[in-house]
């Protein structure tokens, strides 16, 4: 590894004998911003793949961001290509259709003859295998503020070809206060998990609200595409099991969180075709899956990825863990969110989806009015289920009316 100035980065870059050079690039919440300034100014052309490229994000003629889960850096720019697959799969096409001519990652500083990805391995290993065996360039913006994580993520300083050495902060989210339908939504999914049982959860209200009904539990492990500070309060409360690890694919949370996961031996950041294979999630006994959608419809049918037709994120891991919590023995693969959208003044569930549905097939919707039981119903049960059980009180009547004419309602059996 050779540190060098931002000036021969972009020389470095301006001399790859291709006109349309891919960027492979840490994406999520340790995305090297002066790499990608740098190939912003020294590259006419490039193709950029990232997960979830956040606000700043270059956005011009000529920079083509490829991404199978879109952030808000690129829901509008008229030039993304996005690729709609399960994010298990994703590492795959390094080695095939998205072959990379330069990795660019952040790390932590140097340890012992290697740096850390960090918060954020995900992808990223397979792209660096894949550069490597190509002859391309890997490139690293060093970071001291980047915890050194262990796992998947380490990468012996031999194998980065130049480096750069910029300080900055890492993003954290927003606190927000829990309001009445989260904790109510969080109560019931929290009610849903088991001693012994394994979680996988993700950021934001819901989720947090899941973990605070947690607390009683003892025994449990965490296997988890993402891991924020809900997991670090279930690790200090002495929820999990001490005998395996936490693992996870990347972090985000507080500086608290990542402090936490500098060095830490109950810590495994695991690439990503490992923490989404649906068959090592079935494998975990009691697996509790709790995913969100933004609509749902009276088929069972979940759209995550869409908004009036435009493509807002992406399949994510959803699909991976849903089917994954579905054959753990004992496994629920739940969807937790809001019966009713405040801004548009209209219902999540309804009667069918306009927009291409990102899974199905799910144990159970959790909305602050209740809980659907979906798992092993007939159709004309889950209609019912959602309506009366999961459905704001104002949209029923209408859900009601939909299901009639799309020959869901029918006296109910037992089942």
């Amino acid at each position: 590894m050779q540190i060098v100035s931002e000036s021969e980065i972009g020389n470095l870059l301006q001399s790859i004998p291709t006109v349309e050079p891919r960027l492979v690039v840490s994406g999520n919440y340790a995305t090297p911003w002066t790499l990608v300034q740098i190939a912003d100014q020294s590259l006419e052309r490039c193709r950029a793949f990232i997960l979830n490229p956040q606000l700043g994000w270059p956005l011009r003629t000529g920079f083509i961001t490829e991404t199978p889960f879109v952030g808000p850096g690129v829901r509008n720019d008229p030039n993304l290509d996005y690729l709609p697959m399960r994010l298990s799969l994703a590492p795959r096409l390094f080695a095939s259709l998205r072959r990379p001519d330069v990795v660019m990652i952040q790390t932590s500083t140097p340890r012992d003859g290697k740096v850390s990805l960090g918060i954020e391995v995900n992808v990223m290993p397979a792209a660096v295998e894949e550069v490597r065996r190509r002859g391309g360039l890997i490139v690293a913006q060093i970071n001291r503020n980047m915890p050194y994580t262990r796992g998947d993520g380490e990468i012996p300083i031999d194998y980065i070809d130049f480096a750069i050495e910029v300080e900055s902060e890492l993003a954290s989210p927003q606190s927000r206060i829990l309001d009445d339908a989260a904790q109510a939504i969080g109560e019931a999914v929290g009610h849903l998990a088991v001693d012994g049982g394994t979680l996988q959860v993700g950021i934001g209200q819901l989720p947090d609200a899941s973990v605070a009904h947690m607390l009683d539990k003892r025994d449990m492990s965490v296997w988890s595409e993402m891991v924020s500070d809900g997991v670090l309060q279930l690790e200090r409360g002495g929820v999990l099991r001490k005998s395996e690890p936490i693992v996870t694919t990347f972090l985000f949370g507080t500086p608290e969180l990542y402090e936490w996961a500098d060095d830490n031996e109950r810590l495994l950041m695991l690439r990503t075709e490992v923490v989404n294979s649906p068959s090592r999630i079935a494998a975990h006994r009691a697996m509790l899956s709790i995913n969100t959608a933004l609509e749902v419809d009276l088929f069972d049918q979940a759209n995550a990825s869409f908004v009036r037709g435009r493509i807002y994120s992406g399949f994510g891991g959803q699909p991976d863990f849903v089917i994954g919590a579905l054959h753990s023995p004992g496994g629920h693969a739940v969807l937790a969110l809001r019966s009713w959208h405040d801004k548009s003044d209209s219902s999540n569930i309804v009667p069918v989806l306009h927009d291409p549905a990102c899974s199905f097939q799910h144990s159970m919707i959790v909305t602050e009015q209740g809980v659907a039981a979906m798992f092993g119903r007939s159709q004309h049960a889950q209609a019912h289920q959602l309506i009366e059980n999961a459905a704001h009180p104002c949209a029923r009547p209408m859900l009601r009316e939909a299901a009639a004419s799309l020959g869901l309602l029918r006296p109910q059996d037992p089942h």
